[in-house]
């Protein structure tokens, strides 16, 4: 039987292979029957491990079932969401595999909308304004484009999670691509509040010293109930998963969803700034 010999330090998608073979002779399986335990042929399996094919995020995480290791810190799922998504701030590729399975996800978001309730085009003017500067390359756009759909495909899945939304009023009033695109995302909003899984609220400026936080952040409820938070600078993303951190943050969450309007008179004022952006 030939065997490729394969340099993990060549590339990312190699060093993932190596792994996928490390573990499974480790295991003393042969391709074949981690194929069997994964649903993919032993020549697929050949050429991941062989760096000729990156892995799926099917196979990611079926290969983390497979092994064992889906519960642990050092996951395939992650390990491919870091390749897939290299250009993203550190961290947040990891955060996006929690999210996608997380049972309730609370986020507030300043100065542009989140992710999560983006519009294609409002995404696009997004992209290709970080191009413009150098910041990413036009392919690196694309893939942030189709991470948004990807994201949002979440919310709509089997036993979607439940999302609340808290925007500073600073995310709305601020023009993004001009009126047609602006009215469509202000629109999009409106869309999303009406979801019976959702909660839409504007922290608006004469909250002032009532709104807890200045930055971004978001809290992640787990399927298991165990918490998880989310905050960027402008270096990196930070993943926090101990109690004694996040639950402060949950709380203070909580007490700016007790002072902010609440979502209907939050729906009615962004229908206000459409009039106007119209």
């Amino acid at each position: 039987m030939n065997r490729k010999e394969l340099n993990p330090d060549s590339s990312p998608q190699a060093a993932f292979g190596a792994r996928v073979r490390r573990l499974r002779e480790e295991r003393g399986w042969t391709q074949e029957e981690l194929g069997d335990r994964t649903g993919y042929s032993s020549t697929h399996i050949s050429s991941v491990e062989t760096g000729r094919k990156l892995a799926t995020l099917r196979l990611s995480r079926r290969a983390d079932l497979a092994f064992g290791i889906s519960e642990s810190a050092d996951t395939f799922e992650r390990e491919w969401r870091e390749i897939k998504h290299g250009s993203l701030l550190e961290g947040f590729p990891e955060f996006l595999g929690h999210e996608g399975r997380a049972a309730e996800i609370r986020l507030y978001e300043v100065g542009v909308i989140p992710g999560l309730l983006q519009t294609p085009e409002y995404a696009t003017v997004l992209a290709e304004s970080a191009v413009r500067r150098g910041a990413i390359t036009d392919d690196q756009a694309q893939e942030r484009i189709a991470l948004v759909a990807e994201r949002q495909a979440a919310l709509v899945r089997n036993n979607p999670p439940l999302v609340f939304a808290m925007l500073d009023e600073s995310c709305i009033r601020r023009p993004i691509g001009g009126r047609a695109v602006m009215g469509a995302q202000l629109e999009r909003l409106t869309e999303f509040a009406e979801l019976s899984n959702t909660v839409l609220q504007v922290a608006t400026f004469d909250m002032a010293e009532r709104r807890p936080f200045d930055l971004p952040v978001t809290v992640l409820t787990l399927a298991d109930r165990s918490l998880m938070s989310y905050a960027e600078s402008a270096q990196r993303g930070q993943l926090e998963r101990e109690s004694t951190s996040v639950l402060p943050l949950l709380t203070a969450y909580h007490q700016m969803q007790a002072v902010a309007p609440s979502q209907a008179a939050s729906v009615d004022m962004i229908n206000q700034l459409r009039k106007v952006t119209l």
